[in-house]
Order: structure tokens, then sequence, then C-alpha cells
């Protein structure tokens, strides 16, 4: 917390868990985007990025040209 979070100063903060992935990006995030890395991870492991509606299909994109990319689900989705 912030003291501008403290004096009720600037935008509304987002609880860290629950900010975009994009670098420097520290809007809400309303999809998370599953992906596993075959060569450390299980088939069935999941590690989970979350994104924004604007960088939503920039972190897909990258996930898949790496072979990661799994599946996006909404945030309200329990995985």
């Amino acid at each position: 917390m912030s003291i501008f979070d403290q004096l009720g100063v600037g935008p509304p903060s987002v609880p860290e868990a629950e900010v975009c992935a994009r670098k420097a990006c520290r809007s809400a995030a309303h999809w998370q985007l599953l992906w596993n890395n075959p060569k450390i991870h299980t088939p069935e492991r999941r590690k989970i990025w979350l994104a924004c509606g604007e960088h939503r299909d920039w972190l897909q994109d990258y996930l898949s040209t790496r072979g990661l990319w799994k599946q996006t689900l909404p945030m309200d989705h329990r995985h």
C-alpha cells in the first residue's frame, strides 16, 4: 500500500493478485491464461497468467508462439 492509497488519492488500487501480467500494466485482470512448459512441468500441471482485456491477445500469442498456451478462461471461472 502506498501513501496515496492511505490518503485516498489517485486511481483505486487493484489487489496485486488480480493485476494483468503484461509488463508495466497495472489494469485489473479479466482473463486467466493457462499454460504449461512441457520441458519442466507434468502434462496436467497448469500455470496461470492473468490478463486485462487489452493484453489478453498479446499474452496468449506470446505463450502460443512458444508452444506453452493451453486455455483461456474468464476470471470468474474456477480452474
